[in-house]
């Protein structure tokens, strides 16, 4: 006899919002599995509006309660049991993000719990990474957002080191992370990994997603840095309107896969890793495994 439940998360980034709808399927004797059922992706720049003027602008509040307003409607129709909704570096950094969050409350039901960037790091460990990571093996977790990348050091199994950095797309493409913010990342990795051979890294995020995508590779097979680096060159070499007519991304996604891929390129060559693993896997999924397990 299996039992399936049905979780919602939603993820409030600073280049989208995103919600994943979760089948968990329970069976006597047998792990749970957390099989994706639907991912719902809205454009909304939030970072755009919160790192260069501190706060987030009426149109977005007003498109942010209408994707609200229909995320509560789908999971009506899907009959959720259970949701979260978590935001991440843009709504905790505009001054009337808690104001925003209550807004949206009052509009659509929702509460958005604002979480820091230690929770964010603990969430998304809590994810499927078990799966591939190996006990006799480093590795480096890389997750790229908008406002923030988040880094956790797992060796022997185990997380070791986390550490956010505000180092992400959006801040990069509005030339707001300065050399110190990338000298502090350097040093961090640097002193975590140089004691730890062959580290290898784990990728996540909308755009290594997209660059993986685009390599045509089985889930199970790596990048190469080598990889990685030529596609940073081909990508730097084309027009915004190239990327989006040529390769096919959407307008929100072909302005930030060149900053996205740099941070991943940096954390290769600081950790001296060679390959790039990219399951699929982020926020949301780990959103979803952490209210299983009861952790938030």
């Amino acid at each position: 006899m299996i039992t399936i439940k049905k979780y919602a998360a939603i993820d409030i980034g600073s280049n989208a919002m995103r919600m994943l709808i979760s089948n968990i399927v329970e069976q006597p004797g047998k792990e749970t599995q957390f099989n994706k059922s639907a991912l719902i992706r809205v454009p909304i720049r939030l970072g755009q509006d919160a790192f260069t003027v501190g706060e987030i602008s009426e149109d977005n509040i007003d498109r942010m309660v209408d994707a609200m307003k229909a995320f509560k409607l789908l999971m009506k129709v899907y009959k959720i049991e259970k949701y979260k909704a978590c935001a991440t570096s843009a709504m905790r950094e505009a001054y009337n993000g808690k104001e925003v969050a209550d807004y949206i409350y009052q509009q659509s039901d929702i509460m958005i719990d604002i979480i820091d960037g230690k929770n964010e790091a603990a969430i998304i460990a809590s994810t499927d990474l078990h799966s591939f990571i190996k006990t006799d093996q480093a590795y480096l977790y890389v997750d790229v957002g908008g406002g923030s990348t988040e880094f956790s050091l797992f060796n022997d199994g185990k997380m070791i080191a986390s550490k956010s950095f505000k180092n992400g797309t959006v801040r990069l493409l509005n030339e707001m992370v300065n050399d110190i913010v990338w000298h502090e990342i350097e040093k961090w990795i640097k002193t975590n990994t140089q004691e730890l051979d062959n580290v290898i890294l784990i990728g996540s995020g909308g755009n290594i997603n997209k660059i993986f995508k685009l390599s045509g590779k089985q889930q199970d097979q790596p990048l190469t840095y080598l990889y990685l680096n030529s596609q940073y060159q081909y990508l730097n070499s084309l027009t915004y309107e190239q990327r989006i007519a040529e390769l096919g991304l959407n307008t929100d996604r072909a302005d930030v896969i060149i900053p996205a891929t740099k941070i991943y390129l940096n954390a290769m060559k600081w950790s001296g890793a060679t390959k790039i693993y990219v399951p699929k896997i982020g926020l949301a999924d780990g959103i979803v495994k952490a209210m299983y397990q009861g952790m938030i």
